[in-house]
């Protein structure tokens, strides 16, 4: 028991820099103390005092905020920052130094019994307000982003953002966000967890320049070598203004 303790107090400094000593740690943050009363609470649960289990359950989410069922599984150095309107339910299994931000619910989709919650990996990191939802598998070291509702797997170590979330491509992201550059404006106004149709109107634009420009960027060189002389069309150039673009969109 002391040594879950001291292992749920460490982990506080490790992932908030707002920590000071371990009493602050000990009495004044709700995280630490829904894990501790989960821990009384799911061993009430598994002697089968289930009413006994819920009403400390119950008096727990009173005190913290949190609302954590006694038949959910955590496992150790589980983080819950902040805390305030997490809920976590029945069949949740959380698996060992997995972090959850406020607002944060890891639900249901179905009334029907038996597994319906979700399972989540070693490393878990879900940002505030995110839901994820249904008995499905977010892999270890995965990441959910504020505000995402999760409705199927997320693989281990990818990122998942959006309604509904969308796993991350890294490698896409890079080459919008450096076509982008060249046309002058930066991609972080375009959010990748956004779902304005204008916005994904403009990925798909920049997705198509990237590989439209490394073509011609092939045909000019092959042009070159073949000793065709090649100049560019300075008033064709002057006649796209990104700028201008930019605020006919905005």
């Amino acid at each position: 028991m002391f040594k879950h303790l001291r292992e749920d107090i460490a982990v506080v400094f490790e992932r908030d820099p707002a920590a000071r000593s371990r009493w602050e740690v000990l009495t004044t943050y709700p995280g630490v103390h829904a894990v501790l009363f989960h821990r009384l609470t799911h061993r009430l649960w598994g002697w089968k005092f289930f009413w006994l289990a819920r009403f400390t359950s119950h008096f727990a989410r009173w005190i913290t905020g949190i609302e954590i069922h006694p038949g959910a599984r955590i496992g150790r150095r589980v983080f819950i920052d902040h805390g305030m309107g997490v809920v976590i339910g029945e069949t949740a299994e959380l698996g060992d130094d997995v972090t959850l931000y406020h607002g944060v619910t890891l639900g249901g989709t179905s009334w029907k019994k038996g597994k319906r919650h979700p399972t989540l990996g070693k490393g878990v990191v879900i940002g505030a307000g995110a839901k994820v939802l249904g008995p499905i598998f977010v892999g270890d070291g995965a990441k959910i982003g504020s505000n995402a509702v999760v409705v199927k797997d997320v693989p281990a170590g990818a990122t998942a953002v959006g309604i509904p979330a969308r796993i991350l491509d890294n490698n896409q992201a890079e080459k919008r966000e450096n076509q982008a550059k060249k046309m002058g404006f930066s991609a972080y106004a375009i959010s990748e967890d956004m779902n304005d149709p204008m916005v994904k109107a403009v990925h798909s634009l920049l997705d198509h320049t990237v590989v439209t420009d490394h073509r011609i960027q092939q045909i000019l060189a092959h042009l070159t070598r073949l000793g065709v002389d090649i100049s560019e069309d300075d008033k064709t150039a002057e006649k796209f203004d990104v700028n201008y673009l930019n605020k006919i969109v905005d």
